[in-house]
């Protein structure tokens, strides 16, 4: 999604968003940029077996709870909601993992904006934690287990939501419908229809098809064989050919799984589609929840119920059984930690903990043989002195996607701020997801970056048509990218002036 300026995509599967040192300024530009390396020096450290230190004190608890993502956040409100208050929330490289968020101090007032997820699909009716959660929060104000709940209207995402940019123009939606061919249209007709026909089909088992929670999605086979082929290879067959569809369908799947169609299996890709059930009383089926800090919102409000005498900041280095429960060595800013529970729950990505549990294979998951693959992805978050003009009178859109990009588009944080009057400034936030190269690729080409690559991929600019102000921020990202290191999902942060600074740059207007 790129916008005036571009954030891409961010979260590689580790364990959090630790800002580590790097804020550097590109002197060449003029431009303050930070970069935060989320849980790389704790990822590091794990890959690469450093020595295990020894314990300064030891915690008694009767459950640990391993990273303070949504998985763990969510384990530590249910123990709490059951009775079970004699639990431990050590929260991991990261606050809030893949959930977390953060605040710019403009000159107009605090804003915040998402660090990894920033939207919510409408709860299933299956969804009931979901639903209990967002009840508890507020989100639901009436009905919350009913089929159309009431939401609130400032968590519901308003119009206009979500545009595309292609041929020189903004179009409404992601899937364009005009400057398209009879036959191509038809086919967007065909596959809407087939998906919304799979939202409603149960298996043998009487389960729907595709499910969230997925746990519930049916078991038939008629539906899990197409876990056996490439989404890609599903639509050759089904005969969806048309160049606007595939376009819809590649972004859509490097969206959600940070790879493309080919890579992607045919009951993952459909699974996006079909399961979202949700429905509201106040709202179109299909609408989505956000807030300006995305899923920070829902995690602030898990650890809200988490009573700071059973939060520990730190990390997990090594878990392991012996005869009295699980022990957990930690490391946190005081020093290492000895953690003695009767029982742990790991909610960390599968790699962290392939690093961290010792005889994981014991449980049934071997890393060589179940370890899936991670997509490197980056996320920007840029603030900006005002909002950039459009061309006509085309309104700004919480979503932005650029046709055929490689980013995948822009959310603005001020969204849903922005009813009665626009604030002063915003945020952008950007996500890339690097699927264009395998995950081992990636993760060499970031080793080998050089801020070099700033300018080379700048000048790549040239004397393109189009607006400047929507495309800027995907090349000056796309240069980043190469700063990274290994496989981290880092944040980049712009200011207001980049586009002024860039324009000088390149010596045009525009």
């Amino acid at each position: 999604m790129i916008g005036r300026r571009r954030f891409i995509a961010a979260a590689t599967a580790t364990a959090g968003l630790a800002a580590l040192p790097g804020c550097r300024r590109l002197e060449h530009l003029g431009i303050p940029v930070t970069v935060l390396r989320p849980g790389m020096e704790a990822g590091h450290a794990l890959r690469e077996r450093a020595p295990l230190p020894a314990a300064r004190r030891e915690i008694h608890t009767g459950v640990a709870i391993l990273g303070s993502g949504i998985a763990g956040l969510s384990a530590a409100w249910r123990l709490a909601k059951e009775g079970h208050d004699d639990h431990l929330l050590v929260s991991g490289p990261e606050p809030f993992g893949n959930a977390s968020g953060g605040r710019f101090d403009s000159p107009s007032g605090p804003l915040a904006f998402p660090r990894g997820a920033h939207y919510l699909p409408l709860p299933s009716l299956e969804s009931t934690p979901v639903r209990e959660l967002l009840h508890e929060l507020g989100v639901i104000e009436a009905d919350p287990f009913g089929p159309r709940p009431r939401f609130s209207e400032a968590a519901l995402v308003h119009a206009p939501d979500e545009r595309l940019y292609l041929d020189g123009a903004w179009h409404d939606g992601l899937l364009p419908t005009a400057h398209v061919g009879a036959d191509e249209a038809a086919q967007h007709r065909r596959f809407l229809a087939r998906v919304d026909t799979l939202a409603h089909t149960r298996g043998s088992d009487g389960r729907r098809a595709f499910c969230v929670p997925l746990a519930l999605s049916s078991a038939d086979p008629a539906f899990r064989r197409l876990d056996g082929i490439t989404f890609s290879a599903w639509l050759a067959a089904e005969g969806y050919s048309a160049p606007s569809l595939r376009t819809y369908l590649d972004y859509v799947c490097r969206d959600e799984y940070g790879a493309t169609p080919d890579k992607v299996s045919a009951w993952a890709g459909l699974h996006y589609f079909a399961s979202r059930g949700g429905q509201a009383a106040n709202a179109a089926d299909g609408s989505l929840l956000t807030w300006p800090d995305g899923l920070a919102f829902l995690a602030r409000g898990l650890a809200a119920r988490v009573p700071a005498t059973r939060q520990l900041a730190g990390h997990a280095l090594a878990v392991g059984e012996d005869k009295h429960g699980v022990s957990i060595l930690c490391a946190t800013a005081d020093g290492p930690v000895h953690i003695r529970a009767r029982r742990a729950i790991c909610a960390m990505p599968l790699h962290v903990a392939a690093r961290v549990v010792g005889k994981l294979r014991d449980y049934g998951f071997d890393p060589a043989a179940h370890l899936p693959p991670q997509a490197p992805w980056l996320v920007a978050n840029f603030l900006l002195d005002g909002f950039p003009q459009e061309s006509g009178d085309e309104p700004l859109a919480w979503d932005n996607v650029i046709a055929g990009s490689r980013g995948l588009g822009w959310v603005v944080s001020t969204h849903q701020l922005i009813r009665a009057a626009r604030p002063a400034h915003t945020v952008f936030t950007a996500y890339r997801a690097l699927a264009d190269q395998t995950p081992q690729e990636a993760r060499a080409w970031l080793a080998e970056a050089s801020a070099e690559a700033i300018r080379r991929i700048t000048a790549a600019i040239g004397d393109q048509t189009g607006p400047m102000s929507y495309m800027l921020g995907e090349k000056y990202i796309a240069a980043l990218e190469r700063m990274g290191e290994k496989d981290n999902a880092k944040l980049v942060v712009l200011p207001a002036d980049l586009q002024e600074a860039v324009r000088g740059l390149f010596g045009r207007k525009g």
